[in-house]
């Protein structure tokens, strides 16, 4: 069972992740962005709670191994995804916003290195700065819009949060029964995001059925299967190893947007897709 599930999970993992963009493109339209991660992370958390009610699911054994989740959570979750949509709901162009997440892989082999023990070799450095080259190559034609430089420093925090997420989860509590854990990472989550909301005043949400749809893909797709797989992925591989599959996040979302939105894709894009796979086959061989 564990050596098709290896195979099997890095694929379905991406194709999962990838759509995250564009759910977020779907729904932010329709809502301010933490007002709708809220609401997501509140949707996660009844649905999940429920289902390890249940199925009589272990809960974290003590008050250390709850820390260390809800920490892993608060950067996985209410970090990374709330730098990701805050950045796109301050203007910042969806391709801008995954080229600095996507710089995630080369810092955290830097860090892995020391923080985990993981010896990097030439070949993995060479397949993460050749994904690198292939994600820039894709994203080429979507990075000449104009921004404000505000709206950069919350993909920055998202880079550092899925970044430090991912070490810190590998490092502290790289097990845990996927049910339970969802419920010990989204709590501090929302408390965290929900804090934030309401001193801001800012809960708009419009419910449309674009909106209603977005909500529902994000929670069930994203938030329950692509975190449950990268959880079971940082469990049982090096931290280099799962980053890396973050490079092949923006091909396949051009791939998406080019089926599913009739988005152009350009020769370098392309060129920059062979490039990006290339680059995680090095690095994860």
């Amino acid at each position: 069972m564990l050596a098709p599930m290896s195979r099997l999970a890095p694929f379905l993992f991406v194709l999962l992740w990838s759509t995250g963009f564009l759910g977020a493109k779907l729904g932010l339209p329709h809502a301010a962005p933490l007002a709708f991660l809220l609401v997501r992370y509140l949707l996660v958390l009844a649905l999940m709670a429920s289902i390890a009610l249940a199925m009589r699911a272990p809960w974290p054994r003590d008050a250390r191994h709850w820390f260390h989740i809800g920490v892993s959570g608060l950067l996985l979750h209410a970090l990374y995804l709330g730098g990701v949509f805050v950045a796109i709901g301050a203007g910042l162009p969806a391709g801008v916003t995954s080229l600095v997440v996507g710089m995630q892989p080369l810092l955290t082999a830097t860090v892995a290195g020391w923080l985990l023990g993981e010896r990097i070799v030439p070949r993995q450095w060479l397949g993460l700065a050749l994904g690198f080259v292939g994600v820039t190559l894709v994203l080429s034609n979507k990075l000449g819009a104009t921004f404000g430089v505000d709206a950069l420093w919350p993909a920055i925090a998202a880079l550092l949060g899925i970044t430090a997420g991912t070490l810190y989860q590998k490092k502290f509590c790289p097990r845990f029964d996927w049910r339970t854990g969802a419920v010990a990472q989204f709590l501090p989550a929302a408390i965290v995001t929900g804090l934030i909301v309401f001193a801001r005043d800012d809960f708009r949400i419009d419910w449309t059925g674009e909106f209603i749809f977005a909500l529902g893909w994000l929670v069930l797709v994203l938030s329950i299967g692509a975190i449950s797989l990268l959880n079971w992925l940082i469990r049982h591989g090096s931290a280099v190893n799962v980053a890396s599959l973050f490079y092949l996040t923006p091909p396949t979302t051009a791939l998406l947007a080019w089926l599913l939105f009739g988005e152009t894709l350009t020769g370098l894009a392309l060129i920059g897709m062979a490039l990006a796979v290339f680059g995680v086959y090095l690095s994860r061989r």
